[in-house]
């Protein structure tokens, strides 16, 4: 038995010790790509000497990052997984979420009043809504974002998934760090290299990152005036219409299909109105509102509540692309300046599904000629109202949700 042991511990080591050199030999690779294949592109786009040593000083791969493909191996096939904000949309909106970005948004909102008032008329995007973009990236800047940008866009721009993608942002961090926004050292990321307290990807930081304080610098990472216009410009270059709302929780007629959603599917809102979809506050729509386009908006499809969104909803899913979180935004924002409690129709018990499980089901979706924006496993909108779709041709109500017992229906 001893034998036995001392082999199986010899061969452990091994395999550590060949490890531990392959380790090593990468992160040579790592190094000379820095130099002969990014130094490169860096020094075309102004980028220093002195700027390049500064940002990679002591630098060295982050193996614990996900979607890591180290020279000489194959991308894994992903396992099942769930995903939240694409799952049980319900848990997206839990009490302590919501209740906690509320409560600090509104003392934000006294204490930052003059610089939101500022920020809305140079941009027209609502102070509320800003403060609530701030809130759900960062906690109003209080959560720490401890990561190493270059190390993180280093990482992944030599050995991840999307290589490409991730090298032309570290080359975009690089120009930040260039034009003196924030030294080399000290621009801190999240674990998929998004900045500071806006979490602005770099190429969006050099597009839309603003000065709020007037000091010549955009400093999202220190500054609360420059986080808060940077947000305000982002929203306001991306479309926010300032004359409209986001939009409004609305109660949905059984004679209104679900499969109606989708921001290709726009009418005037008072369209909607005489189709009988109706605030759920009681209150009509604002009569300047009611000329101007809307879009039926289920994210739980007949499984929760329900909107007519504007496109500013959409400006903000720019922000983040997903429903939920444009979403989250506009709602936090109403609770924050209008004191609005939770949405009036519950969420059902529905997601909670493998990736795989919805990926399987959009497969079959198309092979029936439905467009559900790609099998990769999230009902977006389209999945949603595909399903609806083949709800109401197979007989059946639609809920234009995936569900557990569509499984057997739905196979490619």
């Amino acid at each position: 038995m001893m034998r036995i042991f001392l082999l199986l511990l010899s061969l452990t080591l091994f395999g550590t010790n060949v490890a531990a050199q392959n380790r090593a030999a990468v992160e040579q690779q790592f190094q000379n790509w820095l130099q002969q294949e990014v130094w490169p592109k860096a020094r075309a786009k102004g980028v220093s000497r002195q700027t390049m040593n500064q940002a990679f000083a002591g630098v060295t791969l982050n193996w614990d990052l996900p979607d890591l493909v180290p020279p000489g191996t194959k991308a894994r096939t992903p396992k099942k997984q769930r995903q939240a904000e694409f799952g049980s949309p319900g848990k997206y909106f839990n009490a302590g979420s919501v209740q906690g970005a509320t409560s600090v948004g509104r003392k934000m909102a006294a204490r930052h009043a003059a610089t939101l008032a500022r920020i809305e008329a140079q941009t027209g995007v609502p102070g509320r809504i800003i403060l609530a973009v701030w809130g759900r990236e960062s906690g109003y800047g209080q959560v720490a974002i401890r990561h190493d940008a270059f190390q993180v866009l280093g990482t992944k721009g030599f050995m991840s998934t999307r290589s490409d993608y991730f090298t032309d942002e570290l080359i975009a961090a690089l120009q930040i760090a260039e034009a003196g926004h924030v030294s080399g050292r000290a621009m801190k990321s999240s674990w998929a290299g998004a900045l500071g307290q806006p979490q602005f990807m770099p190429s969006s930081f050099l597009n839309f990152a603003a000065d709020g304080n007037g000091d010549g610098r955009a400093d999202i990472w220190g500054s609360t005036d420059d986080t808060l216009a940077s947000i305000g410009n982002y929203l306001a270059r991306h479309g926010w219409v300032a004359s409209r709302d986001w939009g409004f929780e609305v109660s949905v007629p059984q004679s209104v299909s679900c499969a109606l959603e989708g921001p290709d599917q726009g009418r005037p809102i008072r369209d909607w109105a005489a189709m009988g979809i109706a605030r759920t506050s009681g209150k009509p729509f604002p009569p300047h509102e009611l000329s101007g386009e809307g879009y039926l908006m289920m994210p739980a499809g007949r499984n929760g509540p329900a909107f007519i969104v504007t496109p500013n909803f959409y400006v903000l899913k720019d922000y983040n692309m997903s429903d939920l979180y444009a979403l989250f935004v506009g709602h936090v924002g109403d609770r924050i300046q209008y004191g609005m409690g939770n949405f009036s129709s519950g969420w059902g018990k529905v997601g909670g599904l493998y990736r795989s499980d919805v990926a399987s089901m959009q497969r079959a979706l198309e092979q029936q000629g439905h467009d559900v924006g790609g099998a990769d496993g999230l009902p977006g909108f389209k999945t949603r109202r595909s399903i609806g779709r083949w709800q109401e041709a197979t007989g059946q109500a639609p809920t234009c949700f995936p569900e557990s017992r569509m499984k057997s229906q739905l196979k490619p």
